[in-house]
C-alpha cells in the first residue's frame, strides 16, 4: 500500500491528487448524504458510485436531480442521466461534473460491502453516544449528592529538642611588657643552671 506523505508545495500536491492510486481516488469521490439519508444511515457522506441518485447543488446546472450513468476516476467527474449538452456537430454529450458539487439523495444498496461500511458506521456512531451520555449521568449523580466538606488536618510538628549550652570561654587577658621579658628569659636561666651543674660534676670526678 503505498503511503500519503504531507507537502505544502502545490507542485506536490497536485502530482499527488493526478498520480494517486485507485484506493485512494475512491476517497476522493466522497459526497455528502441527504439529511433524510444522514438519519437513517448515521453517516455524513460516501464516495458516490454508479446507480446512485444525486442531486447537484452548485454550477450552471445546479438543483438538476438524476441518477449516476458513469464515474470516471480517471478525470475525477461523473456523469448524471438527463444532464447532457450539444456539441457544434449537433451530437450529445454528458456533463462532467465533480463529485464534490453534489448530494446523494438515493443511495444504490447492491453492493454487499456497501452494506457492511454503513453498518459498521452506525454501530459506530451508536457506540459513540452511548459514551458520550454516561459522563453527564454521573454529574448529575455528584450535583444531587455533594460531598461534605472536611476540615483542613493541621498536622502537629515534634517539639524541638534543646541544644546544650555551649561554655564561653574566658577571655585571654593581654599581658604586660615585663610579663613576656620574663617568660623570654625564663629558658636562658635553664640552660645555665644546666651547665653549672655539669661543670660542679666533673670538678668532683676530676
Amino acid at each position: 500500500m503505498q503511503a500519503i506523505t504531507q507537502t505544502s508545495k502545490p507542485s506536490k500536491q497536485r502530482k499527488m491528487l493526478f498520480q494517486a492510486p485507485d484506493h485512494i481516488r475512491y476517497k476522493h469521490f466522497a459526497a455528502p448524504l441527504s439529511p433524510e439519508l444522514r438519519k437513517s444511515y448515521g453517516t455524513r457522506s460516501l464516495p458516490v458510485r454508479s446507480g446512485d441518485t444525486v442531486r447537484v447543488m452548485r454550477g450552471d446546472h445546479k438543483g438538476f436531480e438524476g441518477k449516476v450513468a458513469r464515474v470516471d476516476r480517471k478525470k475525477f467527474r461523473i456523469y448524471v442521466e438527463g444532464l447532457t449538452r450539444e456539441k457544434v456537430d449537433g451530437s450529445t454529450v454528458f456533463v462532467p461534473i465533480h463529485p464534490s458539487k453534489v448530494m446523494i439523495t438515493k443511495l444504490n444498496l447492491d453492493d454487499k460491502w456497501r452494506k457492511k461500511i454503513l453498518e459498521r458506521r452506525k454501530k459506530a456512531k451508536e457506540a459513540a453516544e452511548k459514551v458520550a451520555e454516561k459522563p453527564s449521568e454521573e454529574v448529575k449523580v455528584v450535583e444531587e449528592k455533594p460531598a461534605e466538606e472536611k476540615p483542613p488536618v493541621v498536622e502537629k510538628l515534634p517539639p524541638k529538642e534543646k541544644k546544650p549550652a555551649r561554655r564561653k570561654r574566658a577571655a585571654k587577658k593581654p599581658k604586660k611588657e615585663g610579663e613576656e621579658k620574663a617568660e623570654e628569659k625564663a629558658p636562658e636561666k635553664k640552660r645555665r643552671a644546666g651547665r653549672r651543674r655539669k661543670k660542679a660534676e666533673e670538678s668532683e670526678l676530676g
